[in-house]
């Protein structure tokens, strides 16, 4: 059984003592391939070098709404900073724009740059015909209407989602996939169960978010990518499915969104 952790962070200095040790490990544990993400210029920057280091990383760039600066003027040196790395770093191992989105758990004063933000870095990957990956937290709404008005060619990734139903269900009809990550696996995660039977098996992908969010029964302790089997599982269950299905659907999924040419 092979893994496609879609989203994970071995760009993050929660890795700096023990980054290779890692990647080797989660790789011989058949986690095959996975994309490390960006979310500002530096980070970005890194999950490019990693992604050009090892055959099986990939990597996704851009400026989160957690790491945009505090006014026009930065924002829009940041943008231009961050266009020409991945302008110069367009390969096909650079397979998506984010993560990018609308925060407002972290930060509801600076929601207009948030939105600015957002909106120029879907321009940037509708002029490089890439998905984009979205990270959205207390602003469902908004980030909706977003990409209703700025339509996205190639659509892309909802990370980490934890929509309510109605969200999910205009998230997939426009075109974009869900992907689950440790909260899924939370025993007090509401409505899981539902929200996963919702998304049609060509729509789910899986992520660690490393290293953030472990799943059960690793809650609390750092996250890597081998936890993903963790999340494949509980789809799994969730869909009442064996989890070497899952496994092979959501692998090809990962592959389809990123157009990765599938090597392995």
């Amino acid at each position: 059984m092979e893994l496609f952790d879609t989203h994970s962070h071995y760009n993050d200095e929660k890795f700096d003592k023990d980054r290779e040790q890692i990647i080797k490990e989660t790789y011989e544990a058949g986690i095959t391939k996975f994309v490390c993400a960006g979310y500002n210029i530096e980070s970005s920057q890194k999950a490019i070098e990693l992604s050009q280091k090892y055959e099986f990383i990939y990597s996704i760039c851009g400026i989160s709404p957690n790491d945009i600066p505090q006014s026009d003027q930065e924002l829009w040196k940041d943008i231009e900073k961050i266009t020409k790395i991945i302008k110069e770093n367009k390969t096909s191992k650079l397979v998506a724009i984010g993560e990018i989105g609308l925060d407002y758990y972290w930060n509801k004063e600076n929601k207009e740059l948030q939105t600015e933000a957002f909106i120029k870095q879907i321009d940037l990957a509708n002029e490089l015909n890439l998905p984009i990956v979205i990270h959205s937290r207390d602003a469902s709404v908004d980030t909706i209407n977003v990409i209703k008005e700025h339509t996205v060619k190639k659509a892309g990734i909802f990370h980490c989602c934890q929509f309510n139903q109605e969200m999910i269900k205009q998230a997939l009809e426009l075109g974009y996939y869900i992907s689950f990550a440790g909260p899924v696996t939370f025993k007090n995660s509401k409505n899981a169960s539902d929200i996963v039977k919702l998304v049609p098996l060509d729509r789910i992908l899986i992520e660690t978010d490393s290293p953030y969010l472990s799943p059960e029964p690793n809650r609390g302790k750092r996250n890597d990518s081998k936890n993903v089997k963790f999340i494949a599982q509980k789809i799994a269950n969730f869909k009442e499915m064996p989890i070497d299905e899952i496994a092979k659907i959501t692998y090809e999924n990962a592959l389809r969104i990123f157009t990765i040419g599938d090597t392995h």
